[in-house]
């Protein structure tokens, strides 16, 4: 069965026929590291992590690339709030980033570009698009896109000109010719940071957000790969004015299949930053250990919205037991390459196949712990084992994870105490005594010495 994914662009199920045989060349959209990733970031990060390790147990080489915006407006605001430079902000945020997607078993994509490496490569795309008349420079010194010179606007987000035209009930500001047309190098102002600006043939400035994956993705992929992905909140504008960027600098198209992922909600609604409902992964990892974060994430289909609550959650972490349950009635047996004509690995990639249908695998999971616990079957655990490891799961110790109650696990201690140790070196001391009392509360006690921290439980 040849793998299918669902394509927001032709809003149909795809075929995934590698531009090169054996080889997938995927994209993502990664965070704007100005700040902790919430539960949204982790959403997405481990929705194409799950893409990534399938790919890989269907025996397709992958190279996967996401990326770190790190320049733009709300990085600059938050560097001068905290009086640092841009570059201290993001190598704290992306040292974050990553302690949060080890913790959650996420591996790390091939390459992890980020933004202000790639200035040059911005420069030459927006140079390209001016000269085939799809950039202009205004009187302000800004180089915007000229939308309505590009026929294909709107066809990812199915959004037509005219209904955009609702945009033109603001001015034009800032010397747009259109309302539609956004910007692709941001002339620099006096008040920001000389970290924030580049010298170009437009003046000093810095480029505009969706120029910067263009050129990115461009760079490290050519100009057409087989899968661009990201949260469904990228839709419209940012990804619609990749294309538009890209196609029109190329004749080509970006993308052969574009994957989206769904919402977070809390209270059914969207959980972001804006709205000041989220919370950060930390938040969640300091109360429920990381692999219950995953399945919970893990067991919804990537692109169905995602309701948090404690509840939830505590479902999720009852229902991997059950699972981890039966692993300890048995001694696994090693699994080196999985037989897929198994009936329950046949059943399980026919549903990872099927649009990376994790609800259903999930599901095969279960009836063959079922099975596991009827028949003591070392074979059979060894197979739950190995189906596990394809999407991420069951690989830690069986008894230890059922030891732990509803507690922490070693990689959820071990961000604690990163971020405790963060908090002591910028002098926050009552964030580290309150770290100290979150673990102390879970019943694990932190020991401080010369050569570092360390913990022991006392449950």
């Amino acid at each position: 069965m040849t793998l299918r994914i669902y394509s927001t662009l032709s809003r149909a199920m795809e075929p995934l026929l590698p531009l090169e045989p054996g080889h997938v060349r995927m994209y993502v959209c990664g965070m704007t590291v100005y700040d902790l990733c919430h539960l949204g970031h982790a959403r997405a990060m481990v929705a194409f992590d799950v893409v990534q390790r399938w790919l890989k147990s269907s025996g397709l080489r992958v190279t996967y690339v996401r990326n770190v915006t790190d320049i733009d407006d709300k990085i600059i605001r938050r560097a001068l709030e905290n009086g640092e430079t841009i570059r201290a902000l993001t190598d704290r945020m992306v040292d974050a980033l990553h302690q949060d997607a080890d913790a959650l078993g996420i591996e790390r994509p091939t390459h992890e570009p980020r933004a202000t490496e790639f200035v040059s490569q911005m420069l030459d795309l927006i140079g390209t698009l001016a000269q085939k008349g799809l950039a202009y420079q205004s009187p302000n010194g800004d180089v915007n896109y000229a939308v309505r010179k590009f026929a294909g606007y709107g066809k990812l987000s199915g959004k037509s000109l005219d209904e955009l035209r609702a945009g033109e009930r603001v001015a034009v500001l800032d010397g747009k010719d259109d309302p539609l047309d956004f910007v692709l190098w941001k002339t620099a102002k006096p008040s920001e940071p000389d970290d924030a600006k580049w010298n170009s043939g437009y003046g000093m400035g810095r480029p505009g957000w969706h120029i910067e994956c263009s050129a990115m993705c461009r760079e490290m992929l050519g100009e057409t790969f087989d899968i661009h992905g990201g949260g469904a909140d990228l839709q419209f504008p940012h990804h619609e004015n990749e294309i538009a960027q890209s196609e029109g600098a190329s004749g080509k198209p970006l993308a052969s299949i574009w994957m989206h992922n769904g919402f977070v909600t809390r209270d059914n609604e969207k959980m972001s930053k804006s709205l000041g409902n989220f919370f950060t992964i930390r938040d969640i990892l300091a109360r429920f250990d990381a692999e219950t974060v995953r399945f919970f994430i893990i067991r919804a289909h990537y692109r169905s919205a995602l309701n948090y609550s404690d509840v939830h959650l505590d479902d999720a972490r009852n229902s991997l037991k059950r699972l981890y349950t039966a692993l300890t009635l048995v001694t696994p047996a090693p699994i080196a390459v999985i037989d897929w004509l198994n009936p329950f690995a046949a059943r399980f990639k026919a549903a990872m196949d099927e649009d990376f249908g994790t609800p259903e695998a999930v599901a095969v999971l279960f009836d063959l712990a079922s099975e596991v616990n009827k028949t003591g079957s070392a074979e059979l655990g060894g197979l739950l084992r190995a189906l596990g490891g394809c999407i991420g799961l069951l690989q830690g110790d069986a008894k230890l994870f059922l030891q732990a109650g509803a507690g922490l696990d070693d990689a959820s201690i071990g961000v604690l105490i990163a971020q405790r140790a963060a908090a002591k070196a910028a002098r926050n001391f009552a964030e580290a005594d309150r770290i100290r009392q979150e673990l102390a509360a879970q019943g694990i006690v932190l020991k401080d010495s010369a050569s570092g921290t360390t913990w022991e439980s006392v449950q």
